[in-house]
């Protein structure tokens, strides 16, 4: 919660968060600096609708409504008015309440926009579960950032590739075999088939020759 206290607040720009971040006075904090929010609500979460949205039941809208906080606390911390919006997840089978200030996106792009967040959590924690770093080469704080920053580029690009060559083996097999063969000249997709490697010494080059043989 602390963390949005040291945030800068940029004005037009759009904070995605999830409930754990709720607190409706740093949340008007953003408001006053013409910044919108999106943030999952809990269900019982006291409000006073003033007036309704139409909206697309098929798309799992459930309701767009416009209204304010109700409670003495809330109330004035968050004074203005806000947006609550429905959203049934038919695939997982649960119901979300987003909360907003922003008036001018469709409801469902505000659903879309959460989504993405939980998109990006996905990818960290995942991260999290899979980045192994055995040891450090340097102990500095500015050292170990730059050997994270490193580790975690080269898991993306790992996992680029074995989803742009759709290869036919899990990320941490392809990483180990990565890993043991990261000096030797084979072409990727040879190093997950039985396929023969074939020299490529006589295709052009800009590469200096140390040797001229």
């Amino acid at each position: 919660m602390n963390l949005l206290d040291a945030l800068l607040p940029e004005p037009g720009a759009l904070y995605l968060m999830d409930r754990g971040y709720l607190d409706f006075q740093r949340l008007h904090t953003l408001h006053q600096a013409q910044a919108a929010f999106v943030i999952r609500a809990k269900a019982n979460r006291p409000f006073r609708r003033q007036y309704s949205q139409p909206i697309d039941k098929t798309t799992g809208l459930r309701c767009d409504q416009i209204g304010v906080l109700t409670g003495f606390y809330p109330k004035q911390r968050s004074p203005d008015q806000l947006r609550r919006i429905k959203f049934y997840d038919a695939e997982h089978d649960r119901t979300f309440i987003f909360l907003t200030n922003n008036r001018t996106l469709p409801a469902l792009t505000i659903c879309q926009l959460y989504q993405c967040r939980w998109q990006v959590e996905l990818f960290f924690k995942w991260i999290k579960q899979h980045l192994r770093i055995q040891s450090f080469f340097g102990t500095s704080m500015n050292a170990v950032k730059t050997q994270l920053w490193i580790a975690i580029s080269v898991y993306v690009l790992v996992a680029i590739i074995v989803k742009e060559q759709d290869l036919d083996c899990s990320f941490y097999t392809f990483l180990q075999i990565i890993s043991v063969t990261v000096f030797e000249k084979v072409d990727i997709l040879q190093l997950v088939t039985a396929a023969e490697y074939t020299s490529r010494d006589g295709e052009f080059t800009n590469q200096l020759k140390l040797f001229n043989l």
